[in-house]
């Protein structure tokens, strides 16, 4: 008899199907949501054994014990981050948890460099120019990254894929994580620092840390107070990290001289989504939209066609590692 895990997979987004569908190869029966997954709409997991879920999916407690309550014993995320799941409540209600661990940390390093570059040389507003005809240099100035500091939070695996980039342009790179990779020290000349020496220093500061209690709002009023007036803030993993009002302050004053985001605190119900027609109600956001000094990404810091193929791979990996009932431990990364 075929066996298969029929799977509810919430937020699915038009640019990741044709991947997940041809990863799954007709094994599993996928049924497709571009709604995501709220207590509103749980209940379209009756019949299934899994639910997959995107990284803006609500995996509250309310969430979890109602998905138990539909006979759910799975969930796969899209995602490695995995803050948006209460993982006491999914444990307690017997619910597996997987996870994809690593897909592209490429993908999210080379954006956060873009990011750099495209704030500093100017390039949207120098490509608006010429759109108006307009070829004039002035006020397009830059600067060399090369002989820059920048400051590394977090050299995981996307942050040591940063520091090789920076390093090849020529940066002096400093680090701060609680845990030192000596392999990073000894071929890229990485120097780790207290945060607050980071800060001091650096010229260019790049966030690689997952959201948790300890990392929220990391970058503060009195963090910005300790950077160099001018500094570029670059922000590719959770939008909390940033204390978002704060940093629009130092903007004001011009203390931080450039922002490039790809993530926002509020972003649920915002990014992924197309709001052309609509009227923005997010004041914040508006407001960081007014500066030419921002540089705003709407989450796409991921979406490459290998991280895709990556993510959806992995997925239906997981999808048949939790039919097969392999338990964490063996060869399943389960949360």
């Amino acid at each position: 008899m075929h066996s298969y895990m029929k799977t509810v997979v919430y937020s699915a987004h038009k640019f990741e199907q044709e991947y997940l569908v041809k990863a799954n190869n007709h094994h599993h029966e996928l049924i497709m949501l571009e709604v995501p997954l709220t207590e509103h709409t749980v209940s379209l997991a009756a019949g299934c054994k899994a639910v997959s879920v995107f990284v803006t999916d609500k995996g509250s407690a309310e969430v979890i014990y109602k998905l138990a309550e539909l006979g759910i014993h799975f969930i796969t995320l899209r995602s490695a981050g995995y803050n948006h799941i209460d993982l006491l409540v999914a444990r307690k209600m017997n619910i597996r948890i997987a996870r994809v661990p690593a897909y592209s940390p490429y993908a999210v390093a080379e954006h956060a460099v873009a990011l750099m570059l495209a704030l500093n040389r100017r390039l949207v507003h120098a490509h608006n120019r010429i759109n108006e005809l307009n070829f004039s240099l002035n006020g397009l100035t830059g600067f060399d990254m090369n002989g820059k500091i920048a400051g590394v939070i977090g050299t995981g695996q996307i942050g040591s894929v940063v520091v090789k980039i920076l390093h090849g342009f020529g940066c002096k790179i400093i680090a701060h994580d609680a845990i030192e990779n000596d392999t990073l020290k000894k071929d890229f000349g990485v120097e780790y620092v207290d945060s607050k020496t980071l800060y001091n220093q650096a010229d260019v500061i790049t966030l690689h840390v997952p959201l948790n209690e300890e990392t929220k709002y990391i970058i503060n009023k009195d963090s910005i107070r300790c950077m160099k007036p001018g500094v570029m803030l670059i922000n590719t993993s959770r939008g909390a990290l940033v204390n978002t009002k704060e940093v629009i302050d130092a903007l004001k004053s011009g203390h931080v001289g450039y922002l490039g985001m790809d993530v926002y605190e509020e972003e649920e119900g915002l990014f992924f989504e197309d709001h052309s027609q609509d009227i923005l109600q997010d004041d914040m956001i508006a407001r960081l939209m007014s500066f030419r000094n921002v540089l705003i990404t709407s989450h796409q810091a991921f979406l490459t066609d290998t991280a895709l193929k990556n993510i959806a791979d992995t997925t239906i990996y997981n999808l048949d590692c939790f039919e097969k009932e392999i338990v964490s431990g063996n060869e399943l990364d389960t949360l």
